[in-house]
Formats: C-alpha cells, structure tokens, sequence
C-alpha cells in the first residue's frame, strides 16, 4: 500500500536536550495568547472519527483526535448505567474484538485482550484518564495490569477505545489498543453514595459453597466561580471463587510400603487430555481482596480557554490467597506434602504445592494539567504524572501446612514511573479543502520506569520480619519521543492524515542481587522512527472508507529485561536481550451512518516481528516462567459492529459486534514446533450483544451476552481439551440488569452476570452465576 523509506533520525538521547527547551516556550506562547474573544463558556468538544459519524448527531461525542486515523469505538455513561458495573474495566466489556481478563470483582490483574493481542501482553495495550497514563508499563504479563483503580465507575462520563497503532500521537504500546477514559467535573454542588452486594454459587471438583462481597462508594463535588473540584472515596471487599487447583500428573508408578496413603483427590483430563489428579486449592487460591481508594480532581479556569488541573488518586489494597488440601490420611486428617499413595500409586508431592500467600500495596497517582481550549487555531497541552507504589509486601508460605512457619516476603517499594507529554495542536478555521487545510499535532513525550524489588526468607510467613537476604532485582527503562501529525483535506471528500514517531528507548542500572554477590547488566538502548499514513474518502455524508497503514515498536519492558524472582510458588527468568516488538499494522475501514447509530467495518493485519512473550510452565511446581522474543507473529481478521439508539422501536438501544481473528506464528527459531500454530489466547471469533430497552423515563432492563470462539493455552496449540482446568474455553455468557429510578436523584438495580451459570475456563475458573443489588442516592 504505503511503502516508507525515512533515514533514521539521529541515535544519541542528548539531542533532545536542545529541542526541549525550544519547544517550552512554544507551548507557552500559545497558551498566553490563547484567544480572549473566545464566549466565556469552555466550547464542547464533539468530534467524531469522519463526517460518517458527524451525521450521527446524537451519537457519542469523542475526546480523541478529530482527525484520528484508525477506528475508534465508543461507550457513554448513558449506556453502562443501565450495565453491572461494578470496577472501571467493566465498562468495556461489550466492547468490538475486545476482552476483559477479569476472573473475579476486585482482580487486581484484570488486562484487556485485543485483535491479535493476547491477555498476557499487558505492555501492548494503553489506557489513560484524563491524559495522565495508567498503564503500567513496568512489565508484560498479567501482574502489571492498568490501575483502573485510580478512577471511579461513576465518575466517567465516556471511554473510548483507539484500535491500533495508527496515530503518531501515541507510542508503539498502542499496538493492541488505546483506552482513553474522560471523566466528568461538576458544574454546581452535587454528591452522590452508592452501595452494592453480589453473591456466587460456585462448585468445581471439592469446592461447593459461596462467595460473597459488597462495595460502597461516596463522592462530593462543587464548581465556585473558576475552580471545581470532585472529592471520592470507595471501599471494596470480596473473596473469590477457586482461582487455581494443585495437580499432578497421574501416576503410574505403584505405591510403596512407606507411602503415606491418603484419599480425597479428584480426576480429571487436563487441557491436554493427560489423565490428571486434583490435589487441592493452591496457587492464588480462594482470594479475599480488602481495597479502598481516594481520589481527589481539582480544576481552575484562569480564562475562558486556559484551564489548568491536579489529580491526586491513591489505592490501598490487601489480600489473603487462601489453600486448602482435599487429601485425608487414614484418621481423617488433612496431607499437604510428601510421598503418598492415592488408588494404590505412588504421588510425591513438594512442600510448597499448596503454599497460601499474603500482602498488601500502597498506590500514589499524583497528575497536574494545563491546557487551552480553542475551538480554532493554536491549541497545547502539558500534562506531568508521578505514580509511586510506595509500599508494597507480599508474603508466601514455603508449605501448604496451617500455621505461621517459614516463609518468603518481596518489598517492591519504590517502583513506580513518571510522565511528561507536550502536546500542540492546530485546527483550521474552515473546513474547505486546499492547502490551508491541514489540521497539525505535534509534541514531545517522556517516561521513566523504575523498579525495585528485594527478597527475604522470613521464619514466619505471615507477619515476621525479613530474615535472611534471598534476592534483588532492579533496572529502569526512559523513552523520550518527538512526533509530529498532519491531517491534510486536499480535496472536498478526500483527507490524507501522515506522521511520523521518532522515539529513543535506554535501559539503565539493571542489575540481580544474591547473596555476597551482584551481578550487574549491560545498558541498552535503541532508536526508531515508526511512520503513519491513512487515506479516508467521504463517499457521501454517511459513508466514510479508510486505508491505514503503521510502523510501531514496543520496546521491552524493565521486568522482561531485569526483574526475575524466586520463591515456593514461581521462578521467572529474565530476559536483558531482548529486542524490540517491531509491528506494521495495516487496516480498511468503513463507517456508515444508519439507524440511528454507526455501523463499522474494519479488515486488519499486524505483523510483529520479535514478539516478546512470556509463558508458564504451570505443570511443575514452583512454576517456570520464561521470557524470549519469537520470529514473527500474523494476526488478520475483520470486525463489524453496530452502535446506536432507538432502533427499531423508541426506547431500543443496541451495541453490537462480530469479529474473526486469525493470529498464527510464522517464525519461531526457538520452538520451532510452534510455527503454523495460532497464536497464545487469541480466539477465532468474538460476538457481543447488548440490548437497553428504556422501558419509560425510570425504568430500563438491559439483556446481553458475550462469545468467545476456540483459542489456545500453549505456543504448540497441544491443549486440545480446552473447556477444562488449565484450558481455555469456548463461552456463551448471557447476562441482565434492571434499573429503576424511583425519584430523579436515587436509583435501584438489580442484575445478574453468567445468567445461565456457564462453567468456563481462561486458565482459571471463571465466576458462576453472580447476582447484584445496588442503591444510589444523589444530591
């Protein structure tokens, strides 16, 4: 299609040093002559991705670039309210081609999964509020999720999602999606309470019971002359269903005289149809998560067009991963270890198979803004962001045994990364086409990374002190990046949007720590332009088609490169050389205006060469992590959904989605079994329905279902027994909600979530049958 051929641009991160100090003050020309005579009201911002969309007067207003090369799907606050909304994630759970991994209400590593992006590649999905970066960017598995956290449900008044890296705006992390979450601001006093209860039934091999939670959530918010400001607390506790089950391969060697002979175990064919025994409840177990989170928005006006911001946000959250053993000796009493013999054969199982664990984290999220707003001409933005985990312990037994012996504690305090984005924008007074027309953003981009996490043995896992040194593991990664967009109208129904990301990548100061020694690693560092084209022609004012094209890296994360650990539970091998995810993405794009709402159409490819990837080995135990770069990794699919109001009937409003991806590995020079396989947990098709009958004004049900096709849970495509423990399903999850608003100020819903109680699988145990009652009361 678009074929690129620029020069790189110059290697070595001091030259930025003279492009910044020009740059600032640019941004602060344009903010101080920010157009006075603009009304004294902050203008709307509605734009829409093509005049297809603008046609779509009602349909939801974007905080995205007008001129935005790539599809973007939206979701308002009037639409998730009638939803079970219980954590910010949910919002985007009906969302087009895209998966929430969720397993619980309070998971703590809830990652979203897009197109030819996998649950587990945390690092390849972006998500921000308000400008100020979520995404935590430290690592790329499923212990480095967003911090959807640091944002109340309530507050949001829209999210949208940015399919692909097409946009020189944002970094190559963008290759999965871009999130981007606005909140709302009060424009008069106001304060609200809410309050919920949900319940599961669940039953898998020896676990029959429920399990319970509730949140309660309170904001107060006011606007004064120029200054508004929202004030939120929420407090959130829930225990989990059985998130992960000790197993052992079935044995075939017969039992010994000393073999300790114990019975309870249950059988079963595992994900690869090996015949497998259920020892337990192991792993992060039945989870009890405590959390409770502060978040304080200030905003001051100091002209009609130049606003400035602060955010504080902080997160505080404890958990308890409960085991349990179903073995029972001959006197009834519980075996966690040892050599036993179940069925007449012989079972060693490690001290550690049924470990509990324990901890507790302490999440900052410091943000200042300032910004103009013209609705022509010159626009800039900075935004500065400081997210510190300033205490964080985790705490697992060396055995499955009751009591407070021996154990490991992890500190990670003092992780965290820092922000910096100058941005600058130029929006043509007149839509007409010609060489005045071209709509302009430009800005500088900084972050920095940093890890650091010590090990100890402790001689009492649950609340003692560190004992002896086990190991350390530090580094830091900084990107700096300059980028520059133009969206050119050169011809009344043609816009032809170019740019290009330059960005210089350094890691820095790794190093593994053991005992009496430390073993330091090499700094590293790259450079890479990635370039951007799209073509969009307005075939009529409904009717918009687009061609995209992009070039992205993803530049490996400081836990890929330094972070290991070593503990009863896990090992994780760390990766220093890894190279960079090198991807070009390309995409076709209809969008329609029709029905009161917008269709979209959308075929895509992404080639990634050099995808980092990290797959464990949770047949053993301790379970083995490893991280390694593959040859090249294809995805290619198509996507079509359908969002929009009153349709068919007054009151109707539908969301709805199908989409196929096909996501195989190409090369692979260290499995080289796993080429021609599909990719890890990219299922064949996803499908998304949800339907909001506005019953009157006070009244709503809502009726939904999500599918997920056939994926696979190993690079060799050998689990062909997915529907079980250690697999990944096929699912149909149905769910509903009634809402009632007995007043205009208070609220009453009632909802259930896997209305059919479908058991399914994405690795772990995915809930049962989970119904919701809540309450709402404004001010």
């Amino acid at each position: 299609m678009f074929n690129f051929a620029l020069r790189r641009m110059p290697t070595h991160a001091r030259r930025f040093g003279s492009l910044i100090p020009a740059f600032v003050p640019a941004f602060v020309c344009v903010s101080a002559h920010a157009d006075s005579s603009a009304d004294s009201t902050l203008p709307t911002l509605s734009v829409k991705a093509s005049s297809a969309t603008d046609t779509a007067a009602s349909a939801t207003p974007r905080a995205v670039d007008p001129n935005l090369p790539a599809t973007v799907e939206t979701v308002t606050r009037d639409q998730f309210a009638n939803w079970n909304v219980t954590n910010t994630e949910d919002v985007l759970k009906y969302m087009p081609n895209l998966a929430v991994r969720k397993r619980f209400i309070g998971d703590l590593n809830s990652l979203i999964a897009v197109r030819g992006t996998s649950n587990s590649q945390s690092a390849r999905g972006l998500v921000y509020a308000d400008g100020l970066l979520l995404s935590n960017l430290l690592g790329n598995n499923f212990s480095f999720p967003p911090r959807w956290s640091m944002v109340f449900p309530d507050e949001i008044q829209q999210v949208d999602v940015i399919y692909g890296p097409f946009s020189a705006i944002y970094p190559g992390n963008s290759l999965g999606a871009t999130v981007l979450i606005s909140t709302r601001m009060p424009k008069q006093f106001e304060a609200d309470a809410d309050v919920k209860a949900f319940t599961q039934h669940f039953s898998l091999f020896g676990v029959n019971q429920n399990f319970n939670g509730s949140e309660a959530s309170a904001t107060i918010g006011d606007r004064i002359g120029k200054f508004s400001y929202r004030l939120g607390v929420n407090h959130l506790e829930n225990t989990s269903q059985p998130l992960q089950f000790a197993t052992l391969n079935q044995s075939t060697t017969p039992a010994k005289a000393g073999d300790t002979p114990v019975t309870g175990a249950y059988f079963y064919n595992n994900q690869t149809n090996a015949p497998t025994a259920v020892l337990g409840v192991n792993g992060e177990g039945i989870e009890h998560t405590v959390q409770d989170q502060f978040k304080l928005k200030m905003q001051y006006d100091f002209t009609p067009t130049l606003q400035a911001g602060f955010t504080l946000g902080y997160w505080h959250q404890t958990y308890d991963s409960q085991t349990s053993t179903f073995l029972r000796d001959a006197n009834g009493n519980p075996v966690y270890s040892g050599t036993v013999a179940i069925g007449g054969y012989e079972y060693t199982i490690p001290a550690a198979a049924m470990a509990p664990s324990l901890g507790h984290s302490e999440n900052w999220l410091y943000g200042l803004t300032l910004k103009t707003h013209n609705a022509t001409g010159w626009n800039a933005e900075a935004i500065a962001s400081y997210y510190d985990i300033g205490d964080s312990v985790a705490r697992t037994a060396n055995s499955g045994a009751p009591g407070n012996g021996a154990g490991t504690v992890i500190f990670g305090d003092g992780t965290g990364w820092k922000t910096l984005d100058l941005r600058s924008t130029y929006t043509p007074a007149t839509k007409q086409a010609g060489w005045a027309n071209h709509a302009l953003s430009f800005g500088y981009h900084y972050d920095n990374y940093f890890l650091d996490n010590q090990s100890y043995t402790t001689l009492n896992w649950r609340d003692g002190a560190a004992n002896a040194f086990a190991n350390a593991f530090v580094g830091k990664t900084q990107t700096q990046a300059l980028y520059a967009q133009d969206a050119w109208r050169f011809l009344p129904r043609w816009t032809f949007v170019y740019g290009a990301r330059y960005e210089d990548w350094q890691a820095y100061g790794g190093a593994q720590t053991l005992p009496g020694t430390s073993i330091p690693y090499s700094d590293a560092s790259d450079q890479h332009v990635s370039p951007k084209a799209s073509l969009s022609f307005d075939v009529t004012d409904e009717l918009t088609l687009r061609a995209s094209i992009a070039r992205a890296y993803r530049f490996p994360t400081v836990s890929e490169l330094f972070q290991g650990q070593i503990n009863g539970s896990s090992i994780v091998n760390n990766n220093p050389n890894l190279k960079p995810e090198d991807d070009l993405s390309k995409e076709l794009t209809a969008e329609w205006a029709h029905w009161n709402g917008v269709f979209h159409f959308s075929l895509f490819q992404d080639d990634v060469k050099n995808t980092i990837f990290s797959q464990t080995d949770t047949t053993v135990i301790p379970n083995v992590t490893n991280f390694q770069n593959i040859g090249k990794v294809r995805s290619r699919g198509v996507e079509t959904s359908y969002s929009g109001q009153d349709v068919f009937v007054r009151g109707l409003d539908l969301l709805g989605s199908v989409a196929y991806t096909q996501s195989k590995i190409i090369a692979n020079a260290q499995n080289p079994a796993s080429v021609g396989k599909y990719f890890y947990r990219i299922p064949l098709w996803r499908v998304d329905l949800a339907a909001t009958w506005h019953i009157d004004e006070r009244s709503a049900l809502t009726l939904a279902a999500r599918y997920s096709g056939r994926q696979y849970n190993t690079l060799t495509n050998t689990d062909t027994n997915p529907d079980v423990f250690g697999g990944t399903s096929s699912y149909t999850v149905a769910d509903a909600r009634f809402t009632f608003r007995p007043t205009p100020k208070s609220e009453i819903g009632i909802g259930v979530d896997n209305l059919f109680d479908a058991r399914y699988f994405v690795y772990h145990p995915y809930p049962g049958r989970t119904f919701y009652v809540d309450a709402k009361l404004r001010m």
